[in-house]
């Protein structure tokens, strides 16, 4: 099959692009390497060869729908995005190009090659913003609200997916993402907690809590997440899912595990609690598991154990 996946460069985009290519899909990947990396993709172009096209492009740049509607893909994963809550805030129109205008240059792309399905990366830690707690894990009709310019354009996103469903016959599934983890994610800027974790323990660094620790979030493995987009191609159209474990985790729980995984039993510093920053959150993946028959497979130890030998790795490389 022939399939796009915009962000494959990325630390998700990239390791569904594995899982693709070993399937023997043909992909073609569009990413401006802003923050994704060819080192990523490594692996796929051993498998892959010449089914693999790596196109260096802006999705917010015209030529995005011309080589869509040249490739004429069957099903696109549309990953590609600005994902710094922060930045967006700071810099709402940025966030709006790139996550809504350059979704559109995508969708029009599809509707010229006459694409069968999109896939679309959502956050579920955005979109519903900070319900009530008797509400966790989240289901999908829980009251959208957004707090941030990122939350509303991936709410937005996914309202853009339902209308050229309707307006286009370009079928569309939206994936809501819990926190993920995992091998590939970079520790710094925008990071994942569990990149900024293993980064600093394995270069022993003190790691900083901000706030309480008491935070919880739903930490969900990378290889699991890429399988719930694999899980979509033949089913859910025109439906949100949760793609999370279920379970919270605390920040100060997932620091001493991942310490003590690397012979660390120092605590971590402490820090203000940074505006903005949600106390709980967990997705209820239950609607996934029924109708796409995809649930999560990895646990935090595993995930854990798994992404800081990755990390150790990358340090042994680079030394």
């Amino acid at each position: 099959m022939r399939v796009l996946v915009t962000g494959g460069a990325g630390f998700i985009g990239s390791t569904l692009v594995d899982q693709l290519v070993k399937r023997g899909d043909q992909v073609l990947i569009i990413d401006n390497f802003s923050s994704g990396s060819e080192k990523n993709l490594e692996e796929a172009k051993n498998i892959a060869n010449e089914d693999l096209v790596i196109e260096n492009c802006d999705i917010r740049n015209p030529e995005t729908t011309k080589l869509i509607a040249d490739y004429q893909p069957s099903i696109i994963f549309h990953l590609a995005a600005q994902v710094d809550v922060r930045a967006s805030v700071e810099d709402p129109l940025t966030d709006a190009e790139t996550n809504l205008l350059g979704l559109i240059r995508v969708l029009e792309g599809g509707r010229t090659a006459k694409t069968r399905k999109i896939i679309f990366a959502s956050s579920g830690g955005t979109i519903y913003g900070e319900p009530e707690a008797k509400q966790l894990p989240l289901k999908e009709e829980t009251q959208w609200n957004p707090s941030s310019p990122y939350g509303i354009s991936k709410l937005a996103g996914g309202l853009y997916i339902k209308t050229y469903s309707s307006l286009h016959g370009l079928k569309g599934t939206t994936l809501a993402l819990a926190n993920v983890y995992g091998p590939r994610q970079d520790p710094h800027g925008e990071a994942g907690v569990v990149a900024i974790f293993a980064g600093k323990l394995l270069n022993r660094e003190p790691c900083t809590i901000y706030g309480s620790g008491t935070q919880t979030r739903d930490f969900v493995y990378v290889e699991d997440v890429a399988s719930a987009f694999l899980a979509s191609i033949e089913n859910g159209d025109g439906k949100l899912f949760n793609i999370g474990t279920g379970t919270e985790t605390s920040i100060q729980h997932l620091y001493k595990e991942m310490a003590l995984a690397v012979g660390i039993d120092s605590e971590a510093e402490n820090a203000a609690e940074r505006p903005g920053e949600i106390e709980r959150s967990s997705l209820n993946p239950s609607l996934a598991e029924k109708i796409l028959g995809w649930k999560p497979q990895t646990s935090l130890r595993e995930g854990v154990h798994s992404t800081l030998k990755w990390f150790e790795s990358e340090r042994e490389d680079n030394s």
